[in-house]
């Protein structure tokens, strides 16, 4: 495994792998690494001859008041998690090697359009429009042949497979789905962050995603009856601040009007202390 810092040293080193005809696979990051990632890193291992993995903490798509400083961090982790998995480059530049302009500034922003404007965008607007850019940026600088991303993150994924579609990028965006611990909950590097006893809350998210399955399962197609029993679900567990619970067209995130009539996606928002989890679940009819 080669460790890289410099985008001039990596455009190099794949420059020889593309001449050798190796397919390229590609896992962006911001580190702290979780099973979640590593599933994503097998997935373009089973289906790439080259595996990159970037680490990188973005912070574009921070607010002044969001939690940049305190994102975890462990490198020298992360880097021995990937050498047990046999990954081929790990790309883990500073912040003035991504954004030479200073400050982790730049004076040009992929717009992600209106699907950064919603849900997640409501909450935290420009977030989408940071990660837009640094996903061109990385795409850029990559050149893959292939993208992997998580489907917990379910609008990112949405966001950039538009963005890659708008832009004629010549990158396949890939989904993987959500990988969880063995209590439920989803694996993500915020889940660091929690309290032992937030922690024990959180599982009241995926339990209120299975809930909603069951209900359609059981022939339930209302869009605010679903999402109602959803939030007294949620509101089972006083530790959790819900923020968003939304039911939208799993293909295009389009507000459903009333009646479920093909699959939904349900997003989750609910804040514990000062952490903020998301989760999803597809509503397959």
């Amino acid at each position: 495994m080669q460790l890289i810092s410099r985008i001039a040293d990596l455009r190099a080193a794949l420059r020889a792998e593309r001449i050798s005809g190796r397919s390229i696979g590609f896992v962006p990051t911001m580190g702290y690494l979780h099973i979640g990632h590593l599933t994503l890193v097998k997935k373009s291992q089973q289906q790439c001859d080259v595996s990159v993995v970037s680490i990188f903490v973005n912070p574009t798509q921070f607010a002044p008041n969001e939690d940049l400083a305190q994102y975890p961090r462990d490198l020298p982790r992360d880097l021995q998690l990937l050498e047990q998995q046999g990954c081929d480059y790990v790309f883990a530049p500073d912040v003035d090697e991504m954004y030479p302009d200073g400050n982790g500034k730049t004076s040009a922003y992929v717009d992600a359009g209106e699907l950064s404007s919603i849900l997640m965008g409501r909450l935290r607007p420009h977030h989408f429009r940071g990660v837009a850019t640094v996903v061109s940026k990385l795409f850029n600088i990559v050149q893959p042949d292939k993208a992997y991303f998580g489907e917990k993150d379910y609008q990112q994924l949405a966001v950039i497979k538009r963005m890659v579609a708008d832009l004629n990028q010549p990158v396949e965006v890939i989904g993987v789905p959500t990988v969880r611990e063995a209590d439920g909950l989803a694996c993500s590097s915020r889940n660091t962050l929690l309290s032992a006893q937030d922690r024990a809350a959180a599982v009241i998210l995926s339990q209120a995603l299975q809930l909603a399955q069951v209900l359609v399962n059981q022939g339930e197609r209302s869009v605010f009856a679903l999402r109602e029993a959803v939030i007294n679900k949620l509101q089972q567990e006083p530790r959790g601040q819900i923020e968003a619970v939304d039911i939208r067209d799993a293909e295009t995130l389009a507000e459903i009007a009333e009646q479920l009539t093909a699959p939904a996606v349900l997003l989750l928002t609910v804040r514990f202390g000062n952490t903020r989890l998301i989760d999803q679940h597809v509503l397959r009819l």
